[in-house]
């Protein structure tokens, strides 16, 4: 066990320190791209480059090596003007083209978006999107992951009955034990638990799973699944459901007529019920933006450490040297920073659901 968890320290430290190169090699070639195409005319844009990186792909960029892109082309699914469309995202090169009249936009709200040019030549959204994008690619495999993982596990524990735990079953355990015991039951109660323990166990291990392989800069790390706030909008809207169908009479008598509010707070106007009643749906739309929001400042500070090397480079090419000593040692800083925050935005996106699941069904008397 001991011997595993330094193996694996050792390994994150070598990924984290090649990540800040891979990165850095990966922008200076676009970087030194985009510079040649535009005769040195327009400067690095650093927001642009951020804005690139965080959101979501129509292909898995792997790595750029001089004027050759290596990518995972993702098949595009459209529905539009009464037509499916498929075809695989390697016809759009990068993005720089089009096929059958849609291409990847760059503009306002559409940005990173197929669209195509209706009569008027404005860009119109396909009446329906279901491609697979990289992130719905990572969610996928993070899915295959865990799958695997928990089921090896679950056979290991039918095949060693009162047997001490060996190897993954070891590692695990602890992790699951602290959730059941320190999240569920601590918020829920010891009788209601049980009910609740299968979904925060998977959202637990869902979020903790995409949050490291958002750190890690190669395939198939690096999507950006638990910073786009529709994956956390998806996990905080189960939160609301489970949430709202598990309430007793006692949790909406308490939302609609709480007991030791003065009556004036109440009638003629419910000033305390509208107010209790909006918590209903604030608590999850903060669970949403809170994961969303944290794991993308990460990214998005470490982007512009690396980007601080090409802007001060665009500068002098011994001050982009010199600044890059500090960017990428606060890079680095700023991978730890984020390792610990994997494990924190998942253990309170857990927390508060098991919290908002004990308010839901706890007996007053």
């Amino acid at each position: 066990m001991i011997k595993a968890l330094r193996l694996s320290a050792i390994l994150l430290l070598m990924m984290m320190a090649t990540n800040q190169i891979i990165v850095a090699q990966h922008h200076n070639n676009e970087a030194n791209e985009d510079w040649e195409e535009e005769v040195m005319e327009e400067e690095f844009r650093a927001g642009d480059m951020i804005i690139e990186h965080i959101t979501d792909a129509y292909e898995w960029h792997i790595i750029t090596m001089g004027e050759t892109h290596v990518s995972i082309p993702l098949p595009v699914i459209l529905y539009d003007q009464g037509e499916w469309h498929f075809f695989m995202s390697s016809k759009l090169h990068h993005g720089h083209d089009s096929y059958k009249g849609y291409f990847v936009s760059h503009k306002d709200f559409n940005s990173g978006k197929l669209v195509r040019l209706d009569d008027e030549g404005h860009e119109m959204r396909p009446d329906l999107d279901i491609s697979i994008t990289k992130n719905v690619l990572a969610i996928f495999l993070s899915m295959i992951i865990m799958i695997i993982v928990f089921v090896s596990v679950a056979n290991t524990y039918k095949k060693r009955k009162g047997m001490a735990p060996k190897g993954l079953q070891s590692f695990l355990e602890p992790i699951i034990l602290f959730v059941r015991d320190d999240i569920a039951k601590a918020s829920i109660g010891e009788k209601k638990y049980e009910r609740y323990l299968p979904f925060l166990l998977t959202v637990f291990f869902f979020i903790l799973l995409n949050n490291l392989l958002g750190i890690i800069p190669l395939f198939p790390g690096g999507a950006n699944v638990t910073g786009n706030i529709g994956v956390t909008g998806v996990m905080a809207l189960f939160v609301f459901i489970i949430t709202t169908f598990s309430g007793n009479k006692a949790y909406w008598t308490h939302i609609f007529n709480a007991p030791g509010v003065p009556w004036w707070l109440k009638l003629p106007v419910p000033l305390m019920p509208i107010v209790e009643l909006m918590g209903v749906f604030t608590k999850p739309f903060v669970l949403m933006v809170r994961l969303f929001a944290n794991i993308s400042a990460g990214h998005i500070i470490i982007l512009g450490f690396v980007s601080l090397i090409f802007i001060f480079g665009k500068i002098s090419e011994g001050l982009g040297y010199g600044v890059s000593i500090v960017s990428v040692g606060f890079s680095i800083f700023m991978d730890f920073l984020e390792l610990l925050v994997a494990f924190i935005q998942a253990y309170v996106f857990t927390l508060l659901s098991a919290l908002y699941f004990g308010m839901a069904t706890e007996e007053h008397h």
